[in-house]
């Protein structure tokens, strides 16, 4: 295969189960993830991409979630007082946040990085000049060549705007979670792969492979055939359904693209296992699932697709 893209779903601190997978596969593929040639990554996904450009091993991510996670995703009695509950303000500051990712990535910037990268987040106000132009919009982060890269943007900045999860975090800069339109980046990463403006070869679909990680999948469902429900009851399971049905596509847009050359990864929670993405104290039952995820699917795949050919 010419071309191999590598791609991370967001879900905060269930990153920590996409980072110990892939401790687990470098330790049965040594030298498998260098094969890399694009990093995709939304929100948590972003920081699994962007670790493993700048040449953090998996390890080493897993040990970023596990000693940073719980100050990061930290709220004070009174923190939780001021806001009302999130009712009028985000659930946690980003600090901590900042403070963690300059610590990491310095004053790094994407056109630095080994390997191509993709970061999904969203524009609240693009601020054109033009009032027919001026809007929020989809802004996806790279540091390809050509006339709309993002070379020049600090890592540590990325990598804030697409973690700023909405009632979670608070924006950044005028940018949100890259999650409210690309929890899962696989499809933007292999429409970034054809950009035919970018120069040099563009490679054929035939020669992409893409393996996609997630960071779980809850088994939920709504029971009833005729649900007569309006804004109050829709407001609760609305942003999980989005969430996870634009994954769903995601999916089977990539699978239809792509055949056997693309893989999906993100084992299904149990419904006593429903993680939230700022559950620190379940950390343990991540690296559990993780632990006993059955690898031999994705192995077998890795030495048929990915490992084979140059």
């Amino acid at each position: 295969m010419a071309f191999r893209i590598l791609s991370f779903d967001g879900g905060g601190i269930r990153g920590l189960l996409t980072a110990v997978i892939l401790e687990r596969l470098d330790r049965e593929r040594p030298g498998w993830l260098d094969r890399a040639h694009l990093l995709a990554g939304t929100s948590t996904g972003a920081l699994i991409a962007l670790g493993l450009a700048k040449g953090m091993r998996p390890a080493e991510i897993r040990e970023l979630y596990e000693t940073q996670g719980p100050g990061i995703f930290h709220a004070t009695w009174l923190d939780n007082v001021q806001d009302l509950g999130r009712m009028v303000g985000a659930e946690y500051d980003n600090r901590r946040l900042k403070r963690v990712l300059k610590e990491r990535f310095g004053d790094l910037r994407l056109g630095d990085l080994s390997r191509r990268v993709l970061i999904p987040a969203f524009d609240l106000d693009n601020e054109s000049p033009d009032p027919a132009r001026r809007s929020w919009a989809a802004k996806f982060f790279h540091n390809f060549p050509g006339p709309d890269s993002d070379a020049g943007r600090l890592v540590r900045d990325v990598a804030l705007y697409t973690t700023a999860a909405p009632t979670f975090f608070p924006s950044a800069d005028g940018y949100i979670d890259g999650g409210v339109v690309a929890n899962n980046p696989a499809l933007a990463a292999l429409a970034q792969s054809q950009d035919r403006r970018v120069g040099g070869r563009v490679p054929p679909l035939r020669e992409v492979a893409l393996l996609s990680l997630g960071t779980g999948r809850p088994l939920m469902r709504i029971e009833g055939d005729r649900l007569d429900w309006g804004l109050g009851q829709w407001a609760k399971p609305i942003l999980g359904i989005l969430t996870e049905g634009g994954t769903n596509v995601v999916d089977y847009q990539c699978r239809q693209f792509l055949g056997p050359r693309y893989h999906r990864v993100s084992p299904a929670f149990a419904p006593e296992d429903l993680i939230p993405m700022d559950a620190v104290a379940r950390m343990p039952d991540l690296v559990r699932i993780a632990g006993s995820l059955d690898l031999a699917p994705v192995l077998a795949w890795l030495d048929s697709v990915w490992l084979r050919g140059r």
